[in-house]
């Protein structure tokens, strides 16, 4: 009966070992898998040598590998500067690490898109789903329409600002009339109405 006893005793100590581990290591994966899942993907910084926009990536792997739940390190991968000046301060770090979301290009486009709608259809845009057609940009000095991913991430902050929202039909269509000038037909929506 001691030996039962002992053994249940036993199986249960190592049951709340096991569990206390599972946790730590539930808790240890998280903040890695919290911190590469925030810093991966290119994002829009000002340089401090030039003042003007450039593109960058952070090493979200080592950023995931070095998080704790105090601090992350963080280190860039590539830059739009780069080769040549690959061997600046990177003084652009403090300005992901105090706000990662915002300077990331996904949120710039998703903040651009949100309550907006289609200069050309006037359909309601939500922000850009990734699994999904996404909306595009008007020039509107010459109808040209563009997906996000044809321009420089570096540039997106000047296009947001000057640029129209589109949404993918219309961006197909005028691409299509703008590319095959000579097979489109444009009819008047009064004349539709009466045939």
């Amino acid at each position: 009966m001691f030996k039962l006893l002992l053994v249940c005793f036993i199986a249960a100590a190592a049951l709340a070992v096991a569990s206390l581990a599972a946790r730590a290591a539930y808790q240890v994966l998280k903040v890695k898998l919290d911190a590469y899942l925030l810093y991966r993907g290119e994002r829009v910084v000002v340089c401090p040598e030039t003042r003007k926009y450039v593109a960058v990536e952070v090493d979200a792997a080592y950023a995931a590998a070095t998080a704790t739940e105090e601090e992350t390190a963080l280190r860039l991968s590539s830059c739009t500067r780069w080769p040549e000046r690959a061997d600046c301060d990177r003084d652009c770090v403090y300005q992901i690490a105090n706000a990662p979301e915002d300077c990331a290009v996904r949120t710039m486009l998703e903040d651009f898109y949100e309550g907006r709608s289609c200069v050309l259809c006037g359909k309601p845009l939500a922000g850009p789903r990734w699994d999904e057609h996404k909306p595009a940009l008007l020039r509107a000095y010459d109808r040209c329409t563009f997906e996000c991913r044809e321009l420089p991430p570096e540039a997106l902050p000047v296009v947001l600002d000057a640029y129209l929202p589109v949404c993918w039909d219309c961006h197909v269509a005028e691409s299509f009339r703008r590319e095959h000038p000579d097979l489109v037909t444009d009819r008047d929506s009064k004349t539709l109405a009466h045939v």
